[in-house]
């Protein structure tokens, strides 16, 4: 009996030195944790400070508009990593909020919306088993984006030939933008766009189209713009003839950098005309 006695109270002795081991574990990982959510915290203090305080320094506009990116970015991963952190704290009585999204815009009436019902399980209460009544819907919105997508038009023109006289007829080739060439109006679209709005260069759009697998090489793409700058000639002659017929012109004779072959710097041409 004395010797189960002393064997249960070492049992009991082993038990409560493991369980303040884990105890002392469980602090020193929730210090590490306060530790580290005071630091990031601090340091998001710090950014907001940086973007949203006044600053005697003037920045150029499109270098200011980097460095803001820059700071929103870092921001919010700060955000969300402090709300990972504390998310992870243990908390038995109160239920933290979860902060609101302040200053998000209605998404634009014009996009199309493909809708995804999410109906519960069964359509019995849980509690009681009785049916469920519908009473209204929750409703929520996410932004999507389908990138680049290629695809192949296959024109297939059924011959058809004329017992009698030995013709043979078919339909006509449909038009294209360049005779003959490889690709339709959609890519001849998007490549103009992506070089003289979005000011990707060439070997980019071919990087982009390397990633699925179709090979558009930088001299084909360089072919397709000059053919068709050539096609759109007459459109730009006559925005041309409108602008003439107004009473005032506005230009912008910002000088441009521009590469100049053989020498490291660039060159910056007189009022902004390339040579």
């Amino acid at each position: 009996m004395m010797q189960a006695l002393v064997e249960q109270a070492a049992l009991d002795a082993q038990t409560i030195a493991d369980q303040q081991r884990l105890l002392q574990t469980k602090d020193v990982s929730l210090q590490a944790k306060d530790i580290k959510i005071a630091a990031l915290t601090h340091e998001l203090a710090y950014y907001k400070r940086i973007r949203f305080s006044t600053k005697s320094e003037a920045l150029a506009p499109l270098q200011r508009d980097v460095f803001e990116e820059t700071w929103n970015t870092d921001i919010s991963a700060i955000e969300a990593e402090v709300e990972q952190l504390q998310d992870d704290q243990p908390c038995d009585t109160v239920v933290r909020p979860k902060r609101p999204r302040a200053g998000r815009q209605p998404l634009p009436e014009h996009l199309p919306r493909i809708e995804h019902r999410h109906e519960p399980e069964s359509c019995t209460c849980g509690k009681c088993g009785k049916d469920l009544v519908k009473i209204g819907e929750d409703v929520t919105e996410q932004l999507d984006v389908e990138p680049a997508k290629f695809f192949v038009h296959r024109h297939i023109r059924p011959q058809y030939a004329c017992r009698a006289c030995e013709s043979v007829t078919a339909a006509p080739i449909p038009p294209a933008v360049i005779d003959g060439g490889l690709a339709a109006v959609g890519l001849l679209t998007w490549v103009m766009i992506s070089k003289f709005l979005d000011h990707l260069p060439l070997y980019r759009l071919e990087q982009i189209a390397a990633r699925d697998g179709v090979t558009l090489s930088r001299s084909t793409l360089a072919d397709w713009v000059g053919r068709l700058g050539v096609a759109l000639q007459p459109l730009a002659d006559r925005l041309a003839w409108h602008l003439v017929q107004r009473d005032s012109l506005h230009a912008d004779e910002t000088p441009v950098p521009q590469l100049d072959p053989g020498n490291a710097k660039p060159r910056k041409p007189i009022c902004g005309l390339s040579q």
